[in-house]
């Protein structure tokens, strides 16, 4: 396949906005490619969580003074912005947590542990999700005697959704399903899982942590009644994470932490709880990192996430097809970039994927190695670990032929 003549988003450009791509690595360009992990982040949001620290550092909420107004009125914006990038129908349908991990806990404890789940009721997952989506649900079977049932995957990477047919009775109360698999890079049909989920009367959460960053989401059309992803996958800073549900799940979810600003009114054997989303919201948030978030928003939605996901398919594809033309070399999930995000796990013949990372970092590539936190995934596919490559908005096919030509050294070491 010829180059095309161009990619669909000014790279070279939004390189420039990222001051850790200026750097090399072993005296080599940095060539970023686990975004999947974490992205890198521009010099907006550097610039924003560094003004919030140096121009008006105050905690919000509680303070009538110019640096707490000004602080809340930046947290709270920020939450509008959040708000507005998913289409919810109100900012306080918006939760700040530290991480999609966090998120998915306060579903898994308010709603599960401390909701209606009776022993005998089911939550359905499946095989593809990441531990965060996997290890709260555990704690719900352990303490409520919850039945968990799993959704496997085909060959190809592809839910094989005529199992929700068979698994979804009238006494599951869950259905838990990532949007797009931080491995396989699977884009699921959330909305027809949703649909069947409401069907028997369940609640679906959805994990978007590898969604978010990457592609459009109108929260309202998927109908989902929680989403959580995290602000560190999409240029933002670590540690802020978002939760949005609908106002009848909110309102069914017992809070997380207890403390400060989360309360209503506490006496000494009693206490009542605040509106939602700040009854979620215990002790002092993130406020920096809220703001880095919805800096990181911005960003994006400037960039147009039409755009953004446009571009990664047609970087995927070009990697999926000089990956194809690479003897000894395996990779993971859809073929179809139509039915996958910019996430590409692979495997070499001969060579430990820990050993693979090693010898892409010394050509200054960087890939994750190891399980991916989907151990179940990787049993599912009889492999203990795989390389990962994944793109994102700073990524273009030269990175993509550096890294072909990184695969061709490790065949080289291990010939």
């Amino acid at each position: 396949m010829a180059k095309p003549a161009k990619v669909l988003l000014n790279v070279p450009a939004i390189k420039a906005d990222f001051p850790i791509l200026q750097r090399k690595v072993r005296d080599r360009r940095l060539i970023y490619l686990d975004s999947a992990a974490t992205s890198q982040k521009p010099k907006q949001v550097i610039d924003a969580t560094s003004d919030y620290y140096s121009r008006y550092n105050a905690n919000v909420h509680r303070a009538i003074y110019e640096l707490g107004e000004e602080a809340t009125r930046e947290y709270e914006g920020a939450r509008e912005k959040i708000a507005g990038f998913i289409r919810a129908k109100s900012p306080n349908q918006i939760v700040f947590t530290k991480s999609t991990t966090e998120s998915l806990n306060v579903v898994a404890y308010g709603y599960g542990l401390k909701g209606k789940l009776q022993s005998g009721d089911e939550i359905v997952g499946t095989v593809m999700e990441h531990h965060s989506n996997h290890v709260p649900w555990h704690f719900v079977k352990d303490h409520k005697g919850a039945v968990l049932k799993y959704v496997d995957v085909n060959d190809d990477g592809t839910l094989r959704m005529e199992q929700y047919d068979e698994l979804l009775t009238k006494r599951t109360k869950i259905v838990t399903v990532t949007l797009c698999s931080n491995v396989l890079g699977t884009i699921n049909p959330v909305k027809d899982i949703v649909k069947r989920a409401h069907e028997v009367g369940a609640v679906c959460v959805v994990d978007a942590a590898q969604a978010a960053p990457h592609m459009s989401i109108d929260v309202q059309d998927l109908d989902a009644d929680f989403l959580a992803f995290s602000g560190h996958k999409m240029l933002g800073p670590t540690g802020i994470g978002v939760l949005y549900g609908k106002p009848e799940a909110l309102d069914a979810t017992e809070p997380l932490l207890g403390g400060g600003e989360m309360i209503r009114e506490v006496h000494l054997g009693r206490a009542s709880w605040n509106d939602v989303p700040y009854r979620f919201e215990g002790g002092t948030p993130n406020i920096a990192g809220a703001i880095g978030l919805g800096v990181a928003v911005d960003y994006l939605t400037k960039l147009g996430m039409d755009a953004v996901r446009a571009h990664e398919m047609e970087v995927t594809q070009y990697a999926l097809e000089k990956f194809a033309r690479l003897d000894g070399v395996h990779t993971y999930g859809p073929k179809d970039v139509k039915k996958k995000a910019g996430v590409l796990a692979f495997t070499i013949d001969n060579a430990h994927p820990h050993d693979v990372a090693s010898i892409l970092d010394v050509e200054g590539i960087c890939v994750r190695s190891g399980h991916h936190c989907a151990q179940p995934l990787m049993e599912r596919f009889d492999l203990p670990a795989t390389a990962r490559a994944s793109f994102y908005v700073y990524n273009d096919l030269e990175d993509v032929d550096a890294l072909v030509a990184g695969i061709k050294r490790v065949q080289e070491v291990f010939a």
